[in-house]
């Protein structure tokens, strides 16, 4: 294993990062990388995959790349084998990926919409925290950070859909922080708060995306809750300004 330096406290690593095609993912991933980490980039278009690869290789960092549709978890279960025939062991987990649903009032809701939010927000995650747990215990440090919202508790009107996915996502989350106490893993939750993405753009259409933070600017506040130094833990990071 690399030996850690402060340009690369990360050196020897390992972070899976779920839906790294662009945004808060690819800027992340990118971030921890420059730290030193080997990334597994995950996401569903093969494109935005290489397009994270040339950036990384680019500087010197180091990618392994699975295109994986959430939709179909059993993918995520498949990539728990391969991590562990390869590697033994998962130091970090971001489980940054998400959808936002259909904003509309509750009893308008598709149910489709419905079962795929829930699919992707929800039962996404628990097959990643069910696949990655052991992997995260077989690292001295795992570290695993999964992304939310603070409309899991606003609650707001027409938004009933995500803040349902995110709030279930936030009870799961905290509960299995909890059965980690004695564990060598730290779990926490991230509100990135209002930031420029096309998630948000389909959500927010009139704002001017001028105001926003750019991805690339909140990535290096990311790294740290995936870092073997975090000692927080069942904690929500609200990163929002």
């Amino acid at each position: 294993m690399p030996d850690k330096t402060a340009d690369q406290p990360l050196a020897g690593r390992i972070t899976l990062v779920t839906g790294a095609t662009r945004g808060i993912g690819y800027a992340t991933a990118v971030a921890l990388a420059k730290a030193g980490s080997h990334i597994i980039a995950t996401g569903r278009t093969q494109g935005g995959l290489e397009d994270l690869d040339d950036e990384i290789r680019g500087f010197g960092g180091e990618t392994t790349l699975v295109p994986l549709d959430l939709k179909q978890p059993d993918g995520v279960d498949q990539l728990g084998a391969i991590i562990h025939e390869r590697w033994g062991r998962l130091d970090g987990l971001f489980a940054n990926a998400g959808v936002l649903g259909e904003l509309a009032p509750v009893p308008h809701l598709s149910v489709k919409s419905f079962d795929e939010t829930m699919l992707i927000n929800v039962t996404a995650n628990f097959r990643l925290i069910r696949s990655m747990d052991p992997l995260l215990q077989a690292s001295p440090s795992g570290r695993a950070l999964f992304v939310s919202s603070r409309g899991a508790v606003t609650r707001n009107a027409f938004w009933g859909l995500y803040a349902a996915s995110k709030s279930a996502l936030d009870a799961l989350v905290q509960s299995y922080a909890h059965e980690n106490e004695k564990s060598n893993v730290r779990i926490n939750l991230l509100y990135p708060g209002p930031t420029r993405t096309q998630m948000r753009a389909k959500a927010m259409p009139g704002e001017d995306p001028d105001t926003l933070r750019l991805p690339k600017d909140l990535a290096p506040l990311i790294v740290p809750y995936l870092s073997p130094d975090c000692q927080k833990h069942g904690e929500v990071i609200d990163l929002r300004v």
